[in-house]
């Protein structure tokens, strides 16, 4: 794997100043620009966002809808590529529109969850999660990523037989069981009520806790910001602020 790269600190820009605790850089960003063209109209998604995202961090992207929070996230799990700008992934190139560079790099470094659980209905819970486990290099037995997530009773479950917030933990445990090094999530908690919502980021939080995954959960809910690391909001294509937290808050204490 390349070496991180070497970034210079500018503190006329927050969202790129290094980590307090010195993290290596697993994202650099710059300049990232997205136009859609519908026709003869152009959608402008992003419009030059620089960013960096450190080892081990939890952010939070927070903004309205239509804000570009969910491209930005797309553009760095390789999901998409920018119009214009430039990023990279432990100093490897995402910008280029080579599609098995990008593969390789979603299916070892990433994973994804979304606000729809995407469960394959015929399959138990056991057997979702052995769909990610069987193509990776290193991954957890399904039953040790459904332990994680709290759902080790309810392995032979199909999806009908379970809750939403279960879903969502599935879903989870799906993303994580081939340990990947990065967890983006894209409102993770948007179908989910308070109570459910909370025990879905307690879950996302023990991820990178307890296996140091950097994790980057968009979001247009203002309180789950109390949880991050950093806070990065996004409006009309651009980051318009970022926000550091000196005292996070557990899940639990988060109120919306």
């Amino acid at each position: 794997m390349p070496d991180s790269l070497d970034l210079v600190t500018d503190t006329s820009h927050p969202e790129m100043v290094p980590s307090r605790s010195g993290a290596a850089s697993v994202y650099c960003a710059r300049g990232i620009t997205k136009i859609y063209r519908m026709g003869e109209v152009e959608v402008h998604a992003l419009r030059g966002v620089d960013l960096d995202l450190f080892e081990g961090e939890f952010v939070v992207l927070l903004g309205p809808s239509g804000s570009g929070k969910s491209t930005l996230l797309n553009i760095l799990g390789g999901l998409d590529v920018p119009t214009a700008g430039h990023v990279s992934y432990r100093g490897k190139d995402l910008t280029s529109n080579d599609d098995a560079l990008l593969t390789g790099y979603r299916r070892r470094h990433v994973g994804f969850v979304f606000q729809f659980y995407n469960l394959i209905p015929s399959l138990t819970a056991r057997e979702n999660v052995a769909l990610v486990t069987e193509i990776a290099e290193n991954p957890m037995r399904p039953e040790e990523a459904l332990e994680m997530v709290n759902l080790g009773h309810r392995l032979d479950h199909f999806p009908a037989q379970l809750s939403g917030g279960e879903q969502q933990r599935v879903a989870i445990a799906r993303a994580v069981a081939k340990r990947p090094d990065v967890l983006l999530c894209d409102e993770p908690t948007g179908a989910l009520d308070i109570e459910t919502g909370i025990v879905v980021l307690e879950v996302i939080e023990r991820v990178n806790r307890e296996l140091g995954t950097t994790t980057v959960v968009i979001t247009h809910n203002a309180a789950i910001a109390g949880m991050a690391d950093r806070v990065v909001s996004v409006a009309s294509g651009r980051i318009s602020h970022v926000k550091i937290n000196e005292h996070k808050q557990q899940p639990s204490e988060l109120q919306w």
